[in-house]
């Protein structure tokens, strides 16, 4: 009963010239913090190769720039591409599993005359390969964790870490990826002359401020279009056109993103490397740091690099690691612990120091009012 009851399944043969495509979340750092982003992953079951693109979200535009980019990288474009039931792609289903594709979707294969297949709902597993090449990812190109200095170098470093791979022994024919890649790519249908420019459009009428609400976001037109006036936005995946009924070009701005941030807990990341002094010289958080407290925390003496790590556990448990950051690179090279915490408290604006302390302690008729003003003169400030 057991073996009757028990799930199956069956190994699924692709030709050369199809394609799967995923989402998966990844982590960068960015100023000190880590930033939620998604990377799109395009990958070819019968060679083993992968195509990938960073976007900030997973949005209809970022999904088909990201698709866009990918046809760019690879040369051409997948004849079949197997898709779940992403929103950005399948608005509804149908009961008999007819799907009702979003506008932009349906534009987009047209432009690129591909077909589009899509897995029932919650089988994951009927797109196998692209599961596990978002996994491989994650665990050999995200680790350590890639730093964010602009998107146009971040989608440089992931599309390199592709290509390298290309040149490792497929899992299991025994041959260079990038050889078996070239009965993929014969098969790919040729890139159209044109690129296609994923955006959606919308409107907006400006209110009596002279501005626009566009996802929570206020976008000041004043001076540029009268209030009262309806204009159009123009939406692509990292900026906002906005134009007026005639479409005419108003003003371009950014589009804002919710993206995630989470703060570093660098007081913990500290208090770890102080256990293992010399993994300092390879721990992925020392390259996420202000070089001044990088310089600061990897120096070669050990005994000193005991000492400093103790410090910045301490000093991160009071004070952002950017003003830290700060006062190091202010601070000469021999500035001991005490000079830095001072120089550290005397930058907090919003300490409160009084001109007197009421001492509480001692028994009465012993209390004294101590001035604060001989400390003041030590440390240079009035």
């Amino acid at each position: 009963m057991a073996l009757e009851r028990a799930k199956t399944y069956e190994r699924l043969e692709h030709p050369p010239g199809e394609a799967q495509v995923d989402f998966t979340t990844i982590q960068v750092s960015h100023d000190q913090q880590l930033m939620t982003y998604k990377l799109l992953v395009v990958s070819f079951p019968y060679s083993n190769t992968a195509f990938v693109y960073p976007t900030p979200a997973e949005k209809q535009e970022c999904f088909l720039e990201g698709m866009k980019q990918c046809f760019e990288q690879m040369g051409g474009v997948p004849r079949r591409m197997w898709f779940d039931n992403l929103s950005a792609a399948v608005v509804h289903i149908g009961k008999h599993g007819e799907r009702q594709l979003t506008e932009g979707f349906q534009r987009f294969c047209a432009h690129y005359r591909m077909e589009a297949i899509f897995c029932n709902p919650y089988s994951g597993h009927e797109k196998g390969h692209v599961e596990s090449k978002c996994g491989y990812a994650k665990r050999n190109w995200t680790v350590p964790i890639p730093l964010y200095e602009d998107h146009d170098k971040l989608a440089t470093y992931f599309a390199e870490q592709a290509r390298e791979d290309r040149e490792r022994a497929h899992y299991a024919k025994g041959v260079r990826i990038a050889e078996l890649w070239e009965a993929d790519r014969a098969q790919l249908l040729t890139l159209p002359e044109e690129a296609f420019e994923p955006f959606r459009l919308g409107a907006a009428v400006v209110n009596k401020y002279g501005e626009i609400r566009f996802d929570g976001t206020t976008i000041p037109l004043v001076n540029l279009v009268q209030p009262g006036s309806e204009v159009l936005i123009q939406v692509f995946w990292d900026r906002l056109a906005i134009l007026t009924k005639e479409h005419e070009l108003v003003r371009e701005v950014p589009r804002p993103y919710t993206g995630k941030t989470a703060e570093v807990p660098w007081a913990q990341v500290f208090a770890n490397l102080l256990r293992k002094l010399r993994s300092v010289d390879h721990s992925q958080f020392i390259r996420m740091l202000p070089e001044a407290v990088r310089v600061y925390a990897g120096v070669a003496d050990l005994a000193l690099r005991k000492e400093r790590l103790q410090a910045l556990a301490h000093w991160c448990g009071v004070y952002p690691i950017a003003q830290i950051a700060e006062v190091l690179r202010k601070a000469s090279g021999e500035a001991t612990v005490v000079q830095l915490t001072a120089a550290l408290g005397l930058v907090q604006v919003n300490r409160d120091i009084p001109v007197a302390w009421n001492e509480t302690l001692s028994p009465p008729g012993a209390q004294a009012t101590v001035s604060l003003q001989q400390y003041d003169r030590l440390m240079g400030v009035s």
